[in-house]
């Protein structure tokens, strides 16, 4: 096994750029399937999940879904991308020099 260690590339990543928020995948690995819309608020309503246009609440998100009842995480996962879209998400940086030029 060392030398398969050994023969693998280094990859550096460079600077860590900060990203408010988790990813959705993180958060809706945490629930259990099925579950009710009211109970996916009620325990991680509170969660800030990453998207396109910024970090928001995932109970922000809940209220322009009109499902109640979601099977699968990936069927859920579908309805929250409708809703936030998809894309690159906005650094921390990228907001906080939004926020420092309007001071």
């Amino acid at each position: 096994m060392s030398d398969e260690e050994a023969d693998s590339p280094v990859i550096e990543l460079g600077e860590q750029t900060p990203v408010d928020g988790a990813p959705l995948a993180r958060v809706t690995s945490r629930l259990h399937w099925p579950i009710q819309k009211s109970e996916i608020d009620r325990l991680e309503g509170d969660s800030v999940i990453r998207t396109p246009d910024g970090s928001r609440t995932l109970s922000s998100t809940l209220e322009h879904i009109d499902e109640t009842y979601f099977q699968r995480r990936q069927e859920f996962e579908a309805y929250v991308r409708d809703v936030i879209g998809t894309g690159p998400v906005q650094t921390a940086s990228a907001g906080d020099a939004t926020e420092s030029d309007d001071e």
